[in-house]
């Protein structure tokens, strides 16, 4: 069909129109030119000579992606792109930023498909191949990705302390090769050697100590300290001497803010100094000691981890995260009170201190020392195994350490006709309270309040467990009391030791307790150190007669002109309490707790005393009594074994739906086949307990979904199998995530939270 002459004449005009509009220009104010458009840079690419691959650790935190992934090297990015390095690379539609874990000359993707780096963040290396190593190391040992450990261990950079480290690169060379503390050597050194006469002379083991220190090969040494303030620090302070004397990078990983000042101040007293700017001016950072805790601010933090890398330092001291520290000679790790539940980092692939530093020292021919009051399990279990080597107190020098210790049993002072036996502090202890107090301060020590509750026989009061796998009895809606880790129900209780059929709920915790004591000290001063409180927990008192009530981790400190003094009497009440608490480890924690506060009373030359009150285990009186943590750890590891569970075995639990929880038991092999049973002594055990119901998480109104299906598994598994137990739940995990399954399905290696 012909178009129409007027049909002709519009479009005519239109074109005319168009031509105009695109020849006209748009008219600007005064002042205001118009916006020039910015022309496409196309630049030319042209591949690196040598080893134009770069294999790439992204900071991308999801399991099936936990791999590197492989980009071409531009030619005038080759002397930066070095390994180790930060490196920011496109990642489908997004801008991410990696570490180069690799370069190599080919690739399993086509040449034609590969990107190149966006750019080198900094040619700075913050992951050397010592460390990259150990990465994928811990990764593997927990069933994570590098890239979990990277968040954890590599803190975020700094441009500023790029730039400073550059300008220093020379002087940091000329630094390393001076003597260890350079002028001060010598004074030092005698220092040193005055403390390790004393530590010779008042410790069993301490030539197995030195000997570690000296020698080129992995061992594990476990140190048992003497009671006394702070006599701890001064040990440790002479390995980390020592150490550094012979050539070694140390790390020191200390529970509390608290202990971490107190080895700062032991350190300090041989001279040794905290690596910090020394002039404002120059910004020049120098020292002998790096200090990470969690209140650092991302320059100072990134600063230390970068001084330790670099090899301008090789000492550090902290908290949970100086597990990760990049340590370059030959390094000494301590872990000190090795139990405690702060060493178990909270983030996937939730590593923890002492297995990571265990590891760490047997990839570099390492030392590693477990410093403590009280030895946990896995230490007795090493050292009944020929694993580890023991440092502990001559018998006659912890009569001169020691205080006079006594437990306070209700039953024998009932038998005796006491009265108060029965009471939170009876008689006795009345009495030993008014006699401290004429000549300096006592402390009561007590739990942490709790409102949490557990099942004991209603008989004889003794803690209920589960007829399977001595696990502890929890409340179970509309149903009958069910273990806590295999999920069996108590319908036939009967108690092992009397035979009671009945069971009663106990109550964990103090209340109460403040005016309690004013009830029955009167006219005395009471000092309350407690988290709950209004004032939160007091630091430190002055030296005088007042009665100090404080939870176990929020002793007040005894300030005297001449340094920290002691307590005159130590009262350890609601004992009882060690009798119900839970938790695999629930006894050494509190045999832990115990024997800290003892150590700040004094020795029994200075009438010092401990008073343990109310019903306990008696390996954990006994224990305290003599100073003798290994009565409890054996007893423990008898449990242990015949229970099935860590250290004589490996252990991991797995929860979330309980689909999915369901298909990850099934596709690791433990519910048929030869992974199905662990062999214990002389039997063979079911390798899976569980699965059990679990409490519901909140939504994001921070309501409980009651229709959540939850639970939890613990698989157990022999040493030998636990690091592919490992990646197979990694890889179980990856699948799931891979699926995009909105499920919640997670998994921990021996968690001591839920043990």
């Amino acid at each position: 069909m012909s178009s129409s002459p007027k049909s002709n004449e519009e479009h005519s005009d239109i074109a005319t129109h168009q031509h105009i509009a695109q020849q006209a220009q748009q008219l600007a104010l005064d002042g205001l030119a118009p916006r020039k458009r910015k022309r496409a840079n196309h630049k030319i690419h042209v591949p690196a000579d040598h080893k134009p691959i770069a294999s790439v650790m992204l900071d991308v935190q999801a399991t099936h992606l936990g791999r590197t992934f492989d980009y071409l090297v531009d030619q005038s990015q080759d002397s930066q792109a070095l390994r180790g390095v930060r490196v920011r690379v496109r990642f489908g539609h997004q801008l991410l930023d990696g570490i180069i874990w690799k370069r190599q000359e080919h690739s399993d993707t086509p040449t034609a498909s590969l990107r190149f780096l966006e750019r080198v963040i900094s040619p700075v290396i913050v992951a050397d191949e010592a460390m990259r190593g150990d990465i994928e190391a811990i990764a593997d040992a927990y069933g994570g990705t590098p890239a979990n450990i990277i968040r954890l261990a590599i803190p975020p950079r700094v441009a500023r302390v790029d730039t400073w480290l550059t300008e220093r690169a020379e002087r940091t060379q000329r630094q390393n090769t001076q003597l260890p503390f350079g002028t001060r050597t010598e004074h030092i050194q005698q220092s040193a050697e005055q403390a390790w006469k004393r530590i010779q002379s008042q410790y069993s083991g301490s030539d197995q100590l030195r000997n570690a220190l000296q020698a080129h090969a992995t061992q594990t040494v476990v140190y048992q300290t003497l009671p006394g303030p702070r006599l701890w620090a001064k040990d440790l302070a002479w390995v980390v001497v020592q150490s550094l004397l012979e050539g070694r990078s140390i790390a020191v990983v200390l529970p509390d803010v608290r202990r971490l000042t107190d080895m700062a101040s032991a350190l300090a007293a041989y001279g040794l100094t905290p690596f910090t700017c020394q002039d404002e001016a120059s910004g020049i950072y120098s020292g002998d000691v790096v200090t990470l805790y969690s209140t650092m601010t991302p320059e100072e933090r990134y600063r230390g981890y970068m001084a330790l890398a670099s090899g301008q330092v090789s000492c550090v001291i902290g908290l949970r995260a100086t597990m990760y520290a990049p340590l370059t000679k030959r390094p000494v790790y301590i872990v000190v009170d090795d139990d405690v539940y702060q060493y178990a980092d909270g983030f996937m692939p939730y590593p923890q201190v002492r297995h990571v530093l265990a590891l760490r020292a047997r990839r570099h021919d390492g030392t590693l020392i477990v410093a403590s009051h009280a030895r946990s399990a896995m230490s007795q279990w090493q050292i009944e195994q020929r694993q580890a080597s023991e440092v502990i107190p001559y018998r006659a020098t912890l009569k001169t350490h020691m205080p006079w210790v006594r437990w306070l049993n209700p039953e024998d002072a009932t038998q005796q006709g006491d009265p108060t036996a029965h009471t939170r502090l009876p008689h006795r202890a009345v009495e030993a309270v008014y006699q401290a107090l004429k000549k300096g301060p006592v402390l009561v020590a007590m739990p942490h309040a709790s409102t949490s509750s557990v099942f004991a026989c209603g008989t004889c009061h003794t803690l209920a467990r589960c007829h399977i796998c001595q696990g502890p009895l929890q409340s179970a809606q509309a149903y009958a009391p069910q273990c806590a880790w295999c999920g069996t129900p108590a319908v036939h209780f009967s108690c092992p030791k009397c035979g009671g059929t009945q069971l009663q709920t106990v109550r964990i915790g103090s209340l109460d307790t403040v005016q309690e004591l004013r009830d029955v000290l009167r006219n005395v001063s009471i000092v309350v150190s407690t988290p709950d409180q209004p004032r939160g927990i007091v630091e430190q008192i002055d030296y005088s007669s007042v009665v100090v009530l404080a939870s176990y981790g929020a002793i007040p400190r005894i300030v005297t002109p001449h340094g920290y003094g002691t307590y005159r009497a130590v009262l350890l009440i609601d004992a009882w309490v060690s009798l119900y608490a839970q938790g695999i480890d629930a006894r050494i924690d509190m045999l832990q707790q115990w024997m800290q506060a003892a150590s700040m009373a004094a020795s029994r030359a200075n009438e010092g005393q401990v008073l343990l009150i109310g019903q306990a285990d008696e390996a954990m009186a006994t224990s305290l009594m003599q100073w003798d943590s290994s009565i409890l750890a054996q007893e423990e590891l008898q449990e242990r074994a015949a229970a099935v569970f860590p250290p004589v075995i490996s252990a991991a639990t797995v929860w979330g739906e309980r689909d999915a929880v369901t298909q990850t038991l099934h596709d690791i092999g433990v519910l048929d086949g030869p992974w199905a049973t662990v062999h214990c002594g002389d039997m063979d055990w079911p390798s899976v307990l569980g699965p059990r119901p679990i409490a519901p998480e909140p939504n994001e109104r921070g309501q409980l979904d009651i229709a959540q299906d939850r639970v939890r598994a613990i698989i157990r598994v022999s040493h030998d199998q636990r690091d592919e137990l490992a990646l197979r739940l990694r890889a179980s995990i990856a699948k799931h995530a891979a699926g995009r399954a909105r499920t919640e399905l997670r998994f921990a290696m021996d968690p001591k939270d839920v043990l």
